[in-house]
């Protein structure tokens, strides 16, 4: 079987392999070989990629994401043995945070082509540009016309949940469409917006102008912290991630952020997005996907609803997005989140990092009579890789001093490949429960060299702010588990947090 679907030149025009290029995209390893499998004729590789993600990558073979869902015991079974220590509201906030710094077309959990180029359309910094767009006056079908300070936001029918501005056609208004690609993210962008415009309100309250930009600064501020100092320290190895980034008093007393990884990576004037990040060692939250959810309360805590099911047509009961919330996949956030109202059992695991994904992710569209390659999201993550010319990862683990991953063949050192089998194989508990050696350092010292590169980020502009500081959070926002999570973004948006919110 050959797919035909190979294609490696033109890529190096937008990456080169040279270490002085400084571009949208950059290598941090360029000078490293590219790998590819050995003894394989070129036009046959497509079909090992295959073979790969066919026979290998798949977590139930034989089942459909809704058999899965509704058998309660399977269920438990695959919680038991793949459930990992990460809430699974982190597996969506990750992917939000993928929107907000890259936008290449292929990344997306529900694009089905596959271009060559390579250009990002988002900025390489956490300034939620996936959110605010160009601004009020620039994109103003973001904003409320009544209010141009504030985002729209719509009912969910004649109820009292929320969901994203949409069209006619049911298709989001919003800063980047990928984040309406599931009821999770959906959502996630909706507590964004929503938790903009309660800024909005307390800066008037006291009298703070201008309302859009003090809210949005803080709003942007917050949203670091949480990346830096939540979500990234709950992903990676806690040796590398306190290596990445530390606070240093200067000998002429002055407080300064400093890289720890700058010998990984680095640029000239400002950040560029690695390759060997974005398309890799950052789609291991795929892995990270579960098969199906418990939504909340009003649907029932013994529900459990696929994220996709594409072998269900034409109105499939799952999490897919792209069309209108209805209020069964409203998401009560404790039982995503660890919040203080979060019952025994939850909230609900993401998978383990490992070298296998759900069925519901595995094959991203149904095609009657045709099931091309590239509906499966392994094999195209695998081609891609490829295609960009990425190391090995064993290659990576030598240039450090490193022992690479024991068992790796040289027809399996694909770069995003490695690092899951790098999560997996953690000794003890630790297995699949975080970022090995390596993909701990590619995403370490990416999101800290993002944050120092950008002028206007929390490192450059105020060193020692913290959430506590700023007079538009409260104490109420800051309830739950943890120092300034997540969930308080959660609870600073209003959105549905507990079963007594339905």
């Amino acid at each position: 079987m050959t797919h035909s679907t190979h294609a490696s030149s033109g890529l190096n025009i937008l990456a080169p392999r040279s270490k002085f290029y400084q571009g949208p995209y950059g290598r941090l390893y360029a000078d490293l070989p590219p790998w590819s499998p050995m003894d394989i004729p070129e036009d046959k590789i497509d079909d090992h990629f295959w073979d790969i993600a066919n026979q290998e990558m798949i977590e139930v073979p034989g089942k459909s994401p809704t058999e899965i869902a509704q058998d309660p015991g399977l269920v438990r079974d695959l919680e038991r043995r793949f459930n990992s220590r990460i809430p699974a509201g982190y597996t969506y906030f990750g992917q939000f945070v993928d929107h907000d710094i890259t936008f290449d077309p292929a990344s997306s959990l529900m694009r089905q082509n596959d271009p060559n180029g390579l250009l990002n359309h988002r900025t390489p910094r956490l300034d939620l540009d996936n959110l605010y767009g160009a601004g009020p006056e620039a994109s103003p079908y973001l904003y409320d016309q009544r209010d141009h300070d504030k985002f729209l936001i719509e009912p969910i029918g004649n109820s009292k949940f929320k969901d994203l501005p949409r069209n006619r056609q049911g298709r989001a208004l919003i800063g980047d469409p990928r984040n309406d690609e599931n009821a999770m993210i959906s959502q996630l962008q909706t507590a964004f917006l929503m938790a903009h415009n309660e800024l909005v309100d307390r800066a008037r309250s006291m009298g703070i102008k201008p309302a859009f930009e003090r809210a949005r600064t803080t709003l942007r501020w917050l949203y670091q912290h949480v990346v830096w100092h939540d979500f990234v320290r709950r992903i990676a190895s806690d040796e590398v991630y306190r290596s990445a980034l530390t606070l240093d008093t200067t000998p002429d007393g002055r407080q300064v952020w400093n890289l720890g990884l700058k010998d990984v990576y680095r640029w000239k004037n400002q950040p560029y997005m690695p390759v060997e990040f974005s398309v890799a060692a950052y789609r291991f939250g795929h892995s990270m996907v579960r098969n199906a959810y418990r939504t909340n309360v009003r649907r029932g805590l013994n529900k459990f609803v696929p994220i996709f099911d594409h072998s269900q047509t034409p109105h499939p009961d799952d999490l897919r997005g792209f069309r209108p919330m209805r209020v069964e996949n409203v998401i009560q956030w404790d039982l995503f989140l660890p919040m203080t109202s979060s019952t025994s059992g939850f909230p609900q695991m993401a998978r383990k990092i490992d070298a296998k994904l759900s069925n519901a992710l595995f094959r991203l569209h149904a095609v009657p009579g045709h099931k091309s390659p590239l509906n499966v999201l392994a094999f195209r993550n695998l081609m891609r890789g490829w295609r960009f010319g990425l190391p090995s990862g064993s290659d990576i683990a030598k240039k450090y001093g490193l022992k690479p991953v024991a068992g790796m063949t040289q027809d399996h050192d694909a770069l995003w490949y490695y690092l899951l089998k790098e999560a997996e194989s953690l000794p003890g508990n630790n297995a699949g429960q975080m970022l090995g050696r390596i993909g701990s350092i590619i995403v370490c010292a990416t999101f800290a060299g993002l944050l120092k590169g950008d002028p206007q980020s929390i490192l450059n502009i105020d060193p020692n702010w913290t959430p506590d500081q700023d007079p538009l959070l409260r104490p109420e926002d800051n309830k739950d588990p943890g120092n300034w999570t997540l969930a308080a973004i959660i609870r600073l948006s209003g959105l549905p947090a507990q079963a007594g919110d339905f």
